[in-house]
């Protein structure tokens, strides 16, 4: 292997491939059942009587590099188990390594004083509260951070908030106890890029109303908890300011690398546990004469989804290994890279898979639809294809700026 696991990961992942078999894989459709019917403003139960099992086996918190409160695996390291945990929509949570949980811990981790660390990291690492991500709003178009219009004023010893954001993933959940929320400080700042400000809100504080949850592909709770939230002067002290005014670019371009990079992970799980669904399917359905499985258009869709999967892991590897090597704002090239690749490639393969389901591939008894959703909502989500391709192309043109 060009990146070669350690004993260690090694270990890993042999007991959370065999923590899926015996919990995750058996669950899922009473997950899926217990999202529909209980839907997003509940907690899954399935979800809950898991947990405690994957922190018995020492499945826990096994993202968080370069911090003595995970499992001390670098983003290379950690690659290949987010990959196993991103074959199961079930999964990520119940070992503790979801998002946007997971962005919201290596924020507090890095940024948050020990106050913070003490009331939300804690409990957060614990599995027993869960978090939301306040950035993207609906009035502007938020593919350029830019735009964000809701305001961060400050009053004294607080902060004054004000804004409307959406796709604000798990605030519809109960557990969901803090909120890490962009908004602008100093909208006349020259600088855009130094106009926005990042703060811990309490989900409980006076002016907060969760209007909504918002379906994604018509699924609410699964794949994701998308929310619409509004912000009404709502008072914070001042002390949840993180890192200073006009440093909320900078605390995102920390937290979205690795957050792009853990759903590259899991999406490239998600397309190796679809393409094993449609080997299985056409291999024993039969069509004109024969099975579907010997169709030479099926057998080209197959090959070309195993070599796309196999490129995608590559870059994806390298992409962790320039993180862990030089660091998330070097490695903004191959970051933005898997990005636009992984996703698109997820959107295929799932696409070929339904097609070989024929009829039954569109509704929800094979999971396809679940996993077009995920794939689908990732080419767009922590930044859209075009605003990534914009900037590989920038990066590429940089070399040329003496011609």
């Amino acid at each position: 292997m060009l990146y070669p696991m350690s004993p260690k990961v090694v270990e890993l992942k042999r007991k959370l491939e065999s923590f899926m078999d015996r919990h995750i894989y058996p669950n899922e459709e009473r997950f899926y059942r217990e999202a529909e019917e209980l839907g997003p403003w509940k907690v899954y139960p399935v979800v809950e009587e898991l947990k405690p099992l994957a922190r018995a086996e020492g499945l826990w918190n096994l993202f968080l590099p370069e911090s003595s409160h995970g499992a001390g695996l670098t983003n290379l390291e950690y690659a290949p188990l987010c990959e196993v945990m991103g074959r199961s929509h079930l999964a990520p949570e119940v070992f503790n390594c979801s998002a946007p949980d997971t962005g919201n811990m290596e924020v507090l981790e890095r940024y948050g004083s020990e106050k913070d660390k003490e009331r939300w990291l804690k409990p957060l690492l614990a599995g027993e509260i869960r978090s939301c991500f306040a950035m993207t709003e609906p009035a502007v178009a938020s593919s350029d951070a830019t735009n964000i219009e809701s305001s961060i004023v400050r009053d004294g010893d607080h902060y004054v908030i004000n804004g409307r954001k959406w796709y604000t993933t798990n605030a519809t959940d109960p557990r969901c106890k803090i909120c890490i929320f962009m908004g602008k400080t100093d909208p006349d700042n020259p600088d855009r890029h130094k106009q926005q400000s990042m703060i811990l809100v309490p989900m409980d504080a006076a002016g907060i109303e969760v209007k909504r949850p918002l379906p994604v592909f018509g699924f609410y709770g699964v794949p994701d908890r998308a929310s619409e939230v509004v912000f009404t002067n709502v008072r914070v002290p001042k002390e949840n300011m993180l890192l200073g005014e006009g440093r909320g670019f900078e605390i995102a371009q920390g937290r979205l690398g690795p957050g792009r990079i853990h759903h590259c992970m899991r999406l490239i799980g998600l397309a190796e546990r679809t393409l094993e669904k449609m080997c299985r399917r056409v291999r024993s359905r039969i069509a004109f004469g024969k099975p579907v499985s010997e169709q030479t258009v099926t057998q080209e869709r197959i090959a070309e989804a195993r070599i796309m999967i196999e490129q995608a892991r590559l870059l994806t590897l390298n992409a962790a290994y320039a993180m862990d090597t030089v660091g998330n704002k070097v490695a903004k090239s191959e970051i933005a890279m898997i990005k636009v690749a992984v996703p698109n490639m997820a959107c295929q393969i799932i696409d070929w898979a339904i097609q070989a389901h024929g009829g039954g591939g569109t509704s929800n008894d094979f999971g396809l639809t679940q996993a077009y959703a995920t794939a689908r909502l990732l080419r767009l989500a922590d930044g859209p294809d075009e605003v990534h391709r914009n900037q590989i192309a920038r990066f590429e043109l940089k070399k040329y700026s003496n011609v």
